[in-house]
């Protein structure tokens, strides 16, 4: 009962809070571009608090999972004095796109903040070679310090990887300083081949996701299947034991017995090999000072900012599939299993930042579409007919209802 107390906790405080200050972000630019709001709500449904401003009816209400800063003239157009519909369009991109700007500024500072005070960084400069590997080859030495890779720049390990991600095996002009000497050398990494299946399994052996064109999805398994055995030996929900069973050397096929729906299939899977590309370096980690901790998470801070753009452009590019986005139920269950207060604030900045990002498509009902038929305003110098841009809206708005439906049901089913 406690731990569905304090899971129920930080559920709605999380999400509660970032709403907050969505919403906040509204209220505050509008009041600064003089436009009246008329009720500003935490939440939907029946009204548990309300005070009367000035101005503006603050209230609190029974669902916790919305809320609305509701102006006067944004849904009908209005003549009144402070009307949102009469504002200059600069003023109503600033008042629309504050909201977005404050949840991604809020989850970028959280982030720099948690990895100033908690990350283990480290840099371009190397400690030791591995046996096998090219840099042994060349013969890097400890404490060279790897300094550029073709065009781009080394500054710590996370830059290294992130190159070494997309080389294909190609030959790299590696760049090494050495007593304050620059040494150029032409090598082509050294190849690495691990299995692939495609699967991604949540803590008690269920697949929540496939990729597409995986060997997963080209021999059958499917979202929300249960591996229950491996090879005819019970798993027991041990997710772990999944992942050491298939990845064993010299096993190739293995015989999963899958539970879907009522029904227990076995299905042979044969895992994919996919190449990765190593200098075959460990790296020195930096020194714990203050000015390395703000250098380091800022380098990490960029990283996660990207990784988001990245997820969303993989959603459009169909490299990630609808069915394997998350809603509000399953960012619940996320949020629940979050273990002490470091898991947590990650959580906080990450929702935050993806929730700012996701509100800046342009998608009608979001809002970058509503700052698309602003610009579209702009351009015509005229805006477009209030039935047509409310129709552009309820469209929008119909589409996102259907796919958090869709996506709500997808959570439900990889919970239970």
């Amino acid at each position: 009962m406690i731990t569905f107390i304090i899971s129920a906790v930080k559920i709605i405080f999380l999400l509660g809070f970032l709403i907050l200050i969505h919403e906040a972000g509204h209220l505050i630019v509008a009041k600064l571009c003089k436009v009246k709001v008329n009720e500003f709500a935490i939440g939907f449904g029946p009204t548990i608090l309300k005070k009367q401003g000035k101005e503006t009816k603050y209230t609190l209400r029974l669902i916790p999972l919305g809320g609305f800063c509701n102006m006067e003239g944004e849904e009908e157009r209005s003549k009144e004095k402070g009307s949102f519909s009469e504002a200059s369009i600069p003023r109503r991109i600033a008042i629309v796109l504050a909201g977005a700007t404050v949840n991604i500024l809020f989850g970028l500072i959280v982030f720099f903040i948690l990895m100033a005070c908690t990350g283990n960084y480290v840099t371009n400069i190397v400690d030791s070679t591995i046996e096998g590997y090219v840099a042994q080859e060349i013969n890097l030495q400890k404490d060279d310090k790897i300094i550029k890779i073709n065009d781009t720049k080394i500054k710590s390990k996370y830059d290294l990887d992130n190159v070494m991600e997309n080389i294909s095996g190609n030959q790299i002009l590696l760049n090494i300083e050495r007593n304050g000497e620059i040494l150029e050398y032409k090598v082509t990494p050294t190849k690495v081949e691990s299995k692939y299946t495609g699967i991604y399994l949540d803590d008690r052996a269920k697949i929540i996701a496939i990729e597409k064109e995986s060997p997963a999805e080209n021999q059958g398994l499917q979202v929300n299947d249960k591996i229950i055995k491996i090879n005819e030996q019970d798993i027991n929900e041990d997710t772990n034991k999944v992942i050491q069973q298939i990845n064993q050397k010299g096993v190739g096929t293995v015989l999963l017995t899958v539970q879907r729906g009522k029904e227990e299939i076995n299905i042979e899977l044969t895992p994919g090999h996919i190449p990765s590309y190593y200098l075959g370096v460990s790296l020195r980690p930096a020194e714990d000072t203050f000015i390395n901790h703000i250098i380091y998470a800022g380098i990490e801070t960029k990283g996660f900012a990207f990784s988001i753009i990245d997820n969303i452009k993989n959603l459009f590019s169909g490299k990630v599939g609808v069915d394997q986005m998350m809603g509000p139920v399953g960012i619940s269950e996320v949020v629940a299993k979050t273990n002490g207060i470091e898991e947590f604030i990650y959580m906080l900045a990450l929702i935050s930042l993806s929730l700012g990002v996701t509100n800046l498509l342009p998608i009608p009902a979001l809002d970058g579409g509503k700052i698309l038929i602003l610009l579209i305003e702009a351009i015509r110098r005229k805006p477009l007919k209030q039935e047509t841009e409310i129709n552009i809206q309820m469209l929008g708005f119909s589409i996102l209802i259907v796919l958090s439906l869709y996506v709500t049901y997808q959570d439900i089913l990889r919970i239970f």
